[in-house]
């Protein structure tokens, strides 16, 4: 059994140098403490390293004072890209990933990206975007923004492509990150579905290759960088493998005809008095 410091110890002798956390996750001291343990003991450099967290919802009226918590949890000077997780204002005091109807409060996207622009120009970070964000809350995001978004941390996998935001995203040099590039197994709302499709596993056949590792070789095909999760060695070295296959144009043609599923719909966001979303097509501007 590996522990979390062993864990990232383990992880980054194998390569990986992207970390992905966010105060709502819990784990930003855990990452830290095994980060800066790594960095003390000449293992890693802190410039190779990425480390990415994301503001909630509850602190959107203080970006600033939430970026310097997470750098106390972390225990680093700076985050290399720090993310709104949510297109979602919540009362100051909810830290809650599964918001109650009454913790909602009026969407400012506006005065919540002038704190993100402030994060950056404090040196707080050397990077900001969003998650979870349509093409459209994007153009309008633009409409004010000073700094345009770097990243925008989406789902992405061969069920839910995201070819429309991905050409959005392109036009304006905004990077696409892939969350639950496997379609988030493990996860309360996750699914197996991306692995045990028919399709991909029927390409890594072809290829000696895993479901999983197909799967994020293909978000690595469109250009976005894949995030995936795990404790298991032995997993870990599996997805680290994907970078090892080559997809032909034939595959990459299969996949494209693999009916569209969006997994993580984000049902919690939406009610009928509170939130700005009324519906889940509010939430995602139709596009889903």
């Amino acid at each position: 059994m590996l522990n979390m410091s062993s864990t990232k110890i383990c992880i980054l002798q194998m390569g990986y140098c992207h970390f992905d956390t966010a105060q709502i996750y819990g784990s930003e001291p855990a990452l830290g403490n095994a980060l800066n343990k790594a960095i003390s003991n000449g293992l890693v450099e802190r410039e190779d390293l990425f480390v990415t967290s994301k503001l909630w919802g509850s602190n959107h009226h203080d970006p600033v004072s939430a970026l310097d918590q997470t750098l106390n949890n972390l225990g680093m000077e700076y985050v290399d890209m720090f993310l709104v997780h949510w297109p979602v204002r919540l009362k100051p005091w909810v830290f809650n990933p599964l918001p109650n109807e009454e913790d909602f409060e009026q969407l400012d996207l506006e005065t919540t990206w002038e704190g993100m622009e402030r994060c950056l120009e404090l040196g707080l970070c050397r990077g900001i975007g969003v998650s979870n964000f349509s093409c459209t809350k994007i153009e309008r995001l633009l409409d004010y923004a000073s700094i345009i978004p770097a990243v925008n941390q989406v789902e992405m996998h061969p069920m839910w492509r995201q070819n429309k935001l991905r050409a959005f995203c392109k036009d304006y040099n905004i990077h696409v990150s892939a969350y639950s590039a496997l379609g988030g197994p493990g996860n309360y709302w996750g699914s197996t579905a991306v692995v045990q499709n028919p399709i991909i596993q029927s390409i890594a056949l072809k290829h000696n290759a895993t479901p999983a590792q197909v799967a994020l070789r293909w978000g690595l095909s469109k250009g976005a960088s894949v995030i995936v999760k795990s404790f298991n060695k032995e997993r870990l070295k599996e997805n680290i493998g994907a970078l090892n296959v080559e997809l032909e144009d034939d595959d990459l043609l299969e996949i494209k005809q693999i009916e569209q599923w969006k997994i993580m719909r984000g049902e919690y966001y939406v009610n009928r008095t509170t939130s700005p979303y009324r519906t889940i097509q509010d939430l995602w501007d139709g596009e889903i």
